[in-house]
């Protein structure tokens, strides 16, 4: 930067700058907390009562989201209404510690750590991209 900048700016007036311009949506350490999992076991079928309540919370497709449990729990499911239904018992755990797993591949940055990204497919290959930091990586595709 120039020395001119620096004339006209003390530290504490360029901080108090920058900060009016970064969007109020990525400032501050709020808490990124999903809403606590629903789920009920039925004879041999699981029922994961808001299951597009969870995806809706974390910007991400239903079928995304679907398609990375059924494969992470071994099973098949569907999505019926607000409610997704898993062949097989899967506890609340095991769907907690598999949705932890989405997060950290599929929802944080890797770069700052914030959850606030989409999933965009560019020539074939899903791209994540970070509305906070600007960063961008490739994602798995989910198998």
């Amino acid at each position: 930067m120039s020395s001119k900048f620096w004339e006209e700016y003390n530290y504490d007036e360029a901080l108090d700058r920058a900060l009016k311009l970064v969007p109020e949506s990525i400032r501050g350490d709020s808490r990124f907390e999903i809403p606590k999992i629903n789920s009920s076991i039925e004879g041999n079928r699981t029922f994961f009562k808001n299951f597009k309540e969870i995806a809706n919370f974390l910007n991400r497709k239903e079928s995304h989201l679907l398609k990375f449990l059924t494969t992470e729990l071994g099973t098949n499911g569907n999505v019926e209404g607000q409610r997704a239904i898993f062949q097989g018992k899967h506890g609340k755990m095991q769907i907690s510690k598999a949705i932890d797993r989405y997060l950290k591949n599929y929802v944080f940055c890797a770069t700052c750590g914030k959850p606030d990204t989409v999933l965009e497919l560019k020539d074939r290959i899903i791209i994540m991209r970070c509305e906070a930091c600007g960063a961008t990586q490739a994602v798995r595709p989910i198998k």
